[in-house]
């Protein structure tokens, strides 16, 4: 997958996997992770699937409702492909943390689904359910951030509300920030995730 690693800062564990919207590139969230931690490590990866001239994570079916079946392909890859990268990189698998809008935060949602504790935390900016078919797996009180707007005419309010139970109810220790905005990503919840992040993974072992 074509990606952008950045080295980290001596004696911080964490590396931020970053997870660009449709039609983003690895480029779009670098200045997140500079506001997140400037520390941390970078992965930032660039979907691989295409919808006309956009970059996705994986395939949808239409605005809203997910190819399940490329879904479940494209997350095993990534998971894969960060399994791989961290051999190569050398940095330490266990302190991954995925930073994700939109398509991105489904792709990283996906991950928490499918897998048992695939990362140590989440940033899930303006996320949907990525399954209802399954139960998520376990999660060893994984902290979690979801930021969503009460006004998001893609993401609406009800998916956030139904993606905080379903990983509340696997183990996940989940944070849910609310603005009065819509799909955009907003300073404000870029901001709450940065405290969130100090407060739960900056410095954990």
């Amino acid at each position: 997958m074509e990606h952008i690693f950045k080295e980290g800062q001596p004696g911080n564990k964490n590396t931020l996997l970053l997870l660009h919207g449709t039609g983003g590139d690895e480029n779009d969230l670098l200045p997140l992770a500079d506001l997140i931690d400037p520390g941390a490590a970078i992965l930032s990866v660039r979907g691989n699937s295409r919808e006309g001239n956009m970059n996705r994570f994986f395939r949808r079916l239409e605005e809203g409702v997910f190819d399940q079946e490329d879904l479940v392909l494209k997350t095993k890859e990534l998971k894969d492909f960060v399994d791989q990268a961290a051999v190569n990189y050398g940095f330490d698998r266990k302190h991954v943390v995925a930073v994700g809008y939109s398509n991105g935060a489904n792709i990283a949602g996906s991950l928490l689904y499918h897998y048992d504790n695939p990362l140590k935390g989440a940033a899930l900016f303006h996320p949907m359910v990525p399954r209802r078919d399954i139960a998520v797996a376990g999660k060893d009180n994984t902290p979690v951030f979801i930021g969503a707007g009460k006004n998001d005419p893609i993401c609406p309010a009800g998916e956030a509300k139904e993606l905080d139970e379903a990983l509340k109810k696997a183990g996940a220790d989940v944070e849910v920030y609310w603005t009065e905005h819509g799909h955009q990503l907003t300073q404000e919840e870029v901001n709450q995730a940065a405290a969130w992040y100090m407060t739960k993974l900056k410095g954990t072992e």
